[in-house]
């Protein structure tokens, strides 16, 4: 068989191409992954279930219908709070199929792909790739927590950019996962031509800033995981923000996010005042349970989470209202 050499970003492998053995070297290729930009404002969005816990394919094609009139640059799939991890492979890559079918083609899909082990984060990515996903988001493999080191990391996502056929995202999102990346180690993967941002949902900002600052070099672009630092993040530097509050309140946090663009800081601070409340209750208080209660306040369809998450108590509820009232949203 007729050898052929092709420069690549893999370590030495071999594979067969167009009848070709092909001999991919330690080499970074030219690639077009560092073109994608990703900055602007995700909602990372909800999976509407039916009473018996079954996917509402037209409650999902409802709600995107809302939100495509809101200048979003476009949808987080199969995030924390698409409840991925009550979903099965195939309901996963089926919403991903439905909800690029249903979105305007300039609003980017990101897929959520991230499993426990590399070789299924690989196939699951390929597979959102091959949905319409134009950026998997990897979430950190947490399980094993002992063992997930920094070489570990570092291994893994250079192992999944190297297979898949889209841009990786990564994912940090210590308080389900009980790790936190470090910047060094975010530092070392952004120089994968393939791995060309990060969403950060812990809250460190000065972290998001020295994440900035030391892949500066590299092309690299960081999304703030949290409405509540969304400002403090844009200005050490993030490019965006993938924020659960985008679904209850989208237009809102797109206006924080542009009024800082066009330095309308007074503006934009008090706006960010008033989002920490109502972000607060959608995420680390109430989580998704809050998150679909609040969609049903403005006029999107949020419905039951999937078992074990149970709906909130009466006291919780009167807790969000009053949250969304003092801060002028109801």
């Amino acid at each position: 068989m007729q050898t052929a050499r092709i420069f690549n970003t893999t370590t030495l492998n071999k594979t067969v191409v167009n009848g070709f053995k092909c001999k991919f070297l330690h080499i970074r290729r030219m690639s077009t992954a560092r073109k994608l930009d990703i900055s602007g404002i995700y909602p990372p969005i909800a999976t509407p279930f039916n009473v018996d816990e079954s996917i509402s394919w037209d409650k999902l094609k409802f709600n995107l219908d809302k939100w495509n009139k809101i200048p979003f640059k476009g949808y987080v799939v199969q995030g924390s709070n698409g409840e991925y991890a009550y979903l099965t492979v195939e309901e996963r890559v089926e919403i991903v199929k439905c909800v690029r079918d249903a979105t305007p083609k300039d609003k980017l899909i990101i897929a959520g792909s991230g499993c426990e082990s590399t070789r299924d984060t690989i196939a699951m990515s390929s597979r959102m790739a091959e949905a319409g996903a134009d950026a998997v988001l990897v979430v950190t493999p947490c399980f094993y927590k002992n063992g997930m080191h920094d070489r570990a990391m570092i291994q893994h996502f250079t192992k999944v950019a190297d297979a898949v056929p889209v841009p990786v995202i990564i994912y940090s999102v210590p308080a389900n996962t009980g790790i936190d990346l470090g910047a060094g180690v975010v530092a070392e993967l952004a120089k994968h031509t393939d791995i060309i941002g990060l969403k950060d949902s812990g809250g460190d900002v000065a972290k998001l800033g020295n994440v900035v600052y030391k892949t500066k070099q590299d092309d690299f672009q960081v999304l703030a995981g949290s409405a509540s630092f969304l400002l403090p993040a844009n200005v050490m530097g993030c490019v965006g923000g993938v924020c659960a509050l985008a679904n209850v309140l989208g237009e809102a946090v797109c206006q924080l996010h542009s009024l800082y663009q066009t330095g309308q800081m007074n503006e934009a601070r008090d706006l960010q005042h008033r989002l920490i409340a109502p972000n607060m209750d959608v995420t680390r208080k109430f989580g998704v349970p809050g998150l679909k209660l609040a969609m049903e306040w403005f006029g999107l369809y949020g419905g039951p989470t999937r078992s074990p998450l149970t709906p909130l108590t009466d006291p919780q509820v009167q807790e969000m209202v009053n949250d969304f009232r003092n801060s002028g949203f109801l």
